[in-house]
């Protein structure tokens, strides 16, 4: 397989176009930044997890309170941040 020239792109624009309309094209690609802004703030989140569960102490002290954690919404929608249930060693079965 060769590299993409200047052709073969402006054809591929075309063939999206046609197929998906020049109205909803906008949209599609709004959702995939949307998309990968999420994935890239949540790559992010489970590295500074992973280090901070690599310095904590195993059981945090009984006196202290743990606020839950939430999931945040990408820039801009307020209606989809959430909180987060995490599984704990301190679960009791019942």
């Amino acid at each position: 397989m060769g590299r993409l020239g200047p052709t073969e792109i402006i054809l591929i624009l075309v063939i999206l176009v046609l197929l998906f309309g020049a109205k909803k094209l906008p949209d599609m690609a709004r959702s995939l930044g949307k998309s990968a802004r999420i994935l890239k703030s949540e790559a992010k989140a489970m590295k500074s997890d992973g280090k901070q569960d690599e310095a904590a102490p195993a059981d945090p002290p009984a006196d202290k309170v743990v606020p839950p954690r939430t999931i945040q919404a990408a820039p801009g929608d307020v209606s989809s941040s959430r909180p987060v249930a995490e599984p704990t060693d301190h679960t009791t079965k019942r």
